[in-house]
């Protein structure tokens, strides 16, 4: 059995492009960082975007980790990445992808083809790590992308009713969704938990 934390990364400035954490956001990292410090964690991933390297060098240098960065933790769109599109643009760019999962849109990729390459990078991890605990500091539509491909819905309603037409709110910043691989199948642990941030048990 291998142990996946998917982890949003924090608040993010809201401007185009590649965005750094916000202040707040910082907050949430290390606040992040702390909890990881307790467990043991043998590898952390991250996507190479900034928002989600800045939360996961924190998350790192609390483990006493190196830090991978994997382009298959990308975003699958980022505001910025087409030149000249409004932030307008961007949001209805991203709710036809989300609402037709198979609608590949003018830059980046599917949430079907999105959820499929974290899906080969979890498969590839576990092969490589059996047994063993990573973290993978990603982004929210990737991990709704991944468990709307990998998890059968009537589970995923169990976490939030209409989790399919919901989904773009369900994942806050800095929240860790647990999973566990185990006979070629994911299992949904934890979703989309924040208690870390509020010192409240999981």
């Amino acid at each position: 059995m291998t142990t996946f934390y998917l982890v949003r990364h924090g608040v993010k400035e809201k401007v185009a492009g590649d965005a750094p954490l916000s202040p707040a956001g910082v907050l949430q990292a290390q606040a992040t960082a702390s909890y990881f410090r307790r467990m043991p964690i043998r590898a952390i991933y991250t996507s190479p975007l900034r928002r989600a390297r800045e939360t996961a060098e924190r998350i790192a240098l609390e483990c006493g980790l190196t830090l991978a960065v994997e382009r298959r933790l990308r975003e699958r769109a980022n505001w910025g990445d087409l030149p000249g599109q409004s932030f307008d643009e961007f949001v209805a760019m991203w709710d036809r992808c989300t609402r037709e999962r198979d609608y590949v849109p003018p830059v980046g990729d599917s949430a079907r083809q999105a959820g499929k390459r974290l899906c080969s990078l979890m498969k590839q991890l576990s092969a490589a790590h059996p047994g063993s605990e990573a973290v993978l500091v990603t982004h929210g539509g990737l991990i709704t992308d991944f468990l709307l491909n990998e998890i059968p819905e009537e589970r995923l309603e169990a976490w939030h009713p209409h989790f399919a037409a919901a989904q773009s709110e369900l994942v806050p910043e800095c929240s860790i969704t647990k999973l566990l691989y185990v006979g070629e199948q994911f299992q949904l642990d934890r979703f989309a938990s924040t208690c870390h941030l509020t010192h409240e048990s999981p």
